[in-house]
């Protein structure tokens, strides 16, 4: 499996087991999909333990606790998506309750170029043998995980907070196009065909 876990970083899983959570963190962990947790873990190898909750409403369970800057900046992603879906005439799922926003642990901190650059390595599928296959998965800056519930995935970041912005944007821009628009959706979702964000303009 490509997501290679160190011997000390499963050892603190295992360890982690057996966290003791408060009477809120152990309702709010119970409240959770048990099912999406366990396919966001699937894809990055993680450990999903904390669930905490944007001053909007969007929940969001990392691997660590989020910092107060990073709950507004994602906010803020979905608040400019949903303002650019209101421009195309789209109504539904444009509500921060309805998404959820996995926070794991960035496989690489630069790309190519040496920027900075947190992704998650998710497997190649369709990316297979291009350009982007770095033998057998791609980097990706989030994935989406479910459209019920909806969910994505994006990589934890230590600086450069308005890159989380514009993440949550354009990895939203698949869920509120599959809810509103499933043609532009369909002709979208897959960037081996060429394309990228902002689809929405």
């Amino acid at each position: 499996m490509f997501f290679r876990k160190t011997f000390s970083q499963f050892m603190l899983i295992v360890l982690l087991g057996g966290i003791s959570l408060s009477p809120v963190e152990a309702r709010s962990y119970q409240s959770v999909n048990q099912a999406l947790v366990a396919r966001a873990e699937q894809v990055t190898g993680d450990r999903f333990r904390t669930v905490t909750y944007t001053p909007r409403g969007v929940t969001v369970i990392s691997i660590n606790p989020p910092r107060a800057d990073v709950l507004s900046v994602i906010d803020r992603g979905f608040a400019d998506l949903f303002a650019v879906a209101r421009q195309h005439g789209y109504r539904n799922h444009l509500n921060f309750s309805d998404y959820t926003v996995f926070i794991g642990r960035a496989d690489r901190t630069r790309d190519s170029s040496g920027q900075y650059s947190p992704d998650i390595a998710v497997p190649a599928g369709q990316y297979a043998g291009g350009y982007y296959d770095q033998g057998g998965f791609i980097y990706a800056a989030g994935m989406v995980l479910s459209f019920g519930p909806s969910a994505f995935v994006i990589a934890e970041h230590e600086r450069d907070f308005s890159r989380i912005s514009n993440i949550v944007r354009y990895e939203g821009e698949h869920i509120v196009l599959y809810y509103n628009d499933r043609g532009l959706y369909q002709r979208t979702a897959d960037h081996s065909r060429g394309g990228g964000h902002p689809i929405l303009r």
